[in-house]
């Protein structure tokens, strides 16, 4: 096990970011001085933006990376380009996750897939690569991993056809 010396942790990467439970933990971690690292989906560049925005009135710094989670890759980019312009990783908030409207019957593999990729491997994706991080920097840190209230507890929805049963 490596020495953990005493640290004041100062870097935090949030995905899920440009929206949100993620961008309102990205705005409270700048609140309390830590530089931040933004992520989500290329397609959401202009939410990141404005994100970036009111993090950098707050006088932190801060990085907005466009990161598909489900992508391994995507999720290392994050992880390399965090310390090279932040100077390391203290906080993962692994946020992103995805839900789709829709009764267990109507679920297709292609839905079912995606919101797995998402939720489950995106997550272990982020927990692994900044995990790794924090093991080289011989600092420890903190991986959290956030929900809404949709993956805590069932959702109910009845389908139009099902209302008879």
């Amino acid at each position: 096990m490596a020495e953990i010396g005493p640290y004041t942790p100062h870097v935090a990467v949030i995905t899920g970011a440009a929206q949100g439970i993620g961008k309102a933990t990205a705005l409270r971690l700048a609140d309390d001085g830590f530089d931040i690292a933004i992520a989500d989906l290329p397609s959401k560049q202009e939410q990141l933006d404005q994100t970036v925005n009111e993090i950098l009135r707050k006088g932190c710094k801060v990085i907005a990376v466009p990161t598909d989670v489900s992508k391994e890759h995507d999720v290392m980019f994050l992880i390399q380009r965090t310390v090279r312009e932040l100077g390391g990783i203290d906080v993962m908030v692994a946020n992103a996750g995805i839900f789709r409207l829709g009764t267990f019957l109507e679920m297709t593999e292609e839905t079912y897939d995606l919101v797995m990729n998402v939720n489950a491997k995106g997550v272990m994706f982020c927990y692994k690569h900044a995990a790794s991080q924090m093991i080289r920097q011989k600092r420890g840190g903190r991986i959290i991993g956030a929900s809404s209230i949709v993956g805590k507890q069932g959702w109910y929805y009845v389908h139009s056809s099902m209302t008879g049963l």
